[in-house]
């Protein structure tokens, strides 16, 4: 089983994100899983790998070419993906993928969040799909959501196409498959 993290790569963020991902990484592996992400060293996504890398667990990264020098690609993963881009990127990192966990990000997180949700939505994969938010981070965004369902943007049985979670423990078992 490989499970996907999309996370933040900011060099800016509160430890409290970077500790945050370095759990969602142990408990990847404590689970005998594969971690899949973004292959960068820096903040939130180095620290999912180091985490995951901390029990044992295998790593596996995806990086565009052009970011080699921007996310700082992390020579210690398991197994590492070359891409031209980041819609190269973004397909790779499902095509390898079982499960997705968000965590909090800024807009390229979101992004992943998004596409891979509507891919499910539109029955272009079946996966799990867990937003892990212990902190909040996501409760406006989640409120907007619930506003646009509200508005009749958001059709019936897409809301429940991702488990809201908040804690580890339940974005993991919302991976199970």
């Amino acid at each position: 089983m490989r499970v996907a993290v999309y996370c933040s790569s900011s060099p800016t963020i509160k430890p409290e994100f970077v500790d945050l991902a370095f759990e969602i990484g142990v408990a990847i592996a404590e689970q005998g899983w594969d971690l899949v992400w973004g292959g960068g060293v820096i903040s939130m996504m180095g620290a999912a790998a180091r985490g995951a890398r901390s029990k044992g667990g295998n790593t596996i990264g995806v990086i565009p070419e052009k970011l080699l020098n921007l996310e700082f690609e992390d020579r210690e993963a398991t197994e590492m993906h070359y891409v031209s881009d980041m819609r190269s990127r973004k397909g790779r990192i499902e095509e390898l993928s079982d499960a997705f966990i968000v965590l909090p990000g800024g807009i390229g997180t979101l992004e992943e969040f998004f596409e891979i949700w509507v891919g499910r939505y539109l029955g272009f994969h079946a996966k799990p799909i867990a937003v892990c938010d212990p902190t909040g981070a996501y409760e406006p965004l989640r409120q907007s959501l619930e506003h646009l369902t509200n508005l009749n943007f958001m059709k019936p049985g897409q809301s429940e196409l991702v488990a809201w979670c908040n804690t580890i423990a339940l974005a993991i078992a919302a991976c199970r498959p």
